[in-house]
């Protein structure tokens, strides 16, 4: 599932085409995907105006002029096709990618087709339909359903090691579990709680409440592990996120950040740290994969 990097990269490639543009036409090509669309989804969007572009977690809010807000969850394997009037699939500015030769023909997988004015068309493909798309009556982004029990954004200035530590405190799950908890931190998810837990030399196996003092002070390693999410989060963003089976950006362009992986996916390849000399393994927690150096990441709390 693309996680926060990934979606911001598909947030600012839309941005710039679909931001100020007026919704002509809505084409759905079923009447769900993870979820039915909402009532008159289709009449609801057409017509309107995109006011704003934003990212909460790994939901994109498309806010328009009616006072509604345009929900999208990219789910396993959605992703975004963008569609000038002359056929060649692209972003404008630095976000601009040529596509392939084939892009922009109508495809078994195409369930939801938005013709913008000027031309311009924005087609969502998603396979495995597991996307989202809802509409949020005006002033109900906080109350709805999906994105209320959000945790912080990581990138935000309320991702503190302070605030971390007062939902670390007590805690017995394990911190790859917390760190890849919705309803701690938004947006961050496997990929990227395996290599921030390297980048702050942590078990992946530790109870979260390890990194807090029994004052609920953090630790040193929280006040570590806090840089390393931006980091690693801000990193990705840079590149344009990771591909990873079926993700791409919003052009059809794969992901960059794979290249740099530390430890995930690297099951049995040698630890990247200078002088380390262990080999990267790979476990079973909560039914996702954590990769991990067993040499390196022994370090607890301190």
């Amino acid at each position: 599932m693309p996680e926060l990097p990934e979606v911001e990269t598909v947030r600012r490639g839309l941005e710039p085409v679909l931001v100020g543009r007026r919704i002509r036409r809505v084409d759905l090509a079923r009447k769900d995907l993870r979820r039915p669309f909402p009532p008159h989804f289709a009449e609801r969007l057409r017509g309107r105006t995109v006011t704003s572009l934003a990212r909460r977690g790994k939901y994109l809010l498309a806010r328009l002029d009616s006072g509604e807000t345009w929900l999208i969850h990219l789910g396993m394997s959605g992703r975004f096709t963008i569609i000038p009037p002359n056929g060649k699939p692209r972003v404008p500015g630095e976000f601009y990618y040529e596509a392939p030769a084939d892009a922009g023909a109508r495809g078994p997988h195409d369930h939801v087709v938005i013709e913008l004015e000027d031309g311009y068309r924005l087609v969502f493909t998603d396979p495995r339909r597991f996307g989202v798309m809802d509409l949020i009556a005006p002033d109900g982004e906080e109350s709805h359903p999906l994105i209320a029990d959000l945790g912080i954004e990581p990138l935000g200035n309320e991702m503190n090691a302070e605030r971390l530590a007062k939902a670390f405190r007590g805690k017995k799950a394990p911190l790859k579990a917390a760190l890849s908890d919705q309803k701690v931190i938004a947006g961050l998810g496997n990929i990227y709680s395996c290599e921030a837990l390297f980048r702050a030399g942590l078990s992946p196996f530790k109870p979260a409440a390890s990194l807090v003092t029994k004052a609920g002070a953090p630790r040193a390693g929280l006040e570590r592990l806090v840089k390393a999410i931006r980091e690693v989060l801000g990193e990705a963003i840079e590149v344009g996120g990771s591909t990873l089976r079926d993700y791409a950006d919003a052009n059809g362009t794969p992901g960059g950040f794979q290249t740099l992986f530390s430890v995930y996916d690297r099951e049995g390849e040698p630890c990247r740290r200078p002088g380390c000399g262990g080999i990267i393994k790979r476990v079973v927690q909560s039914g996702r994969s954590t990769f991990y150096c067993p040499r390196c990441q022994r370090r607890t709390g301190s």
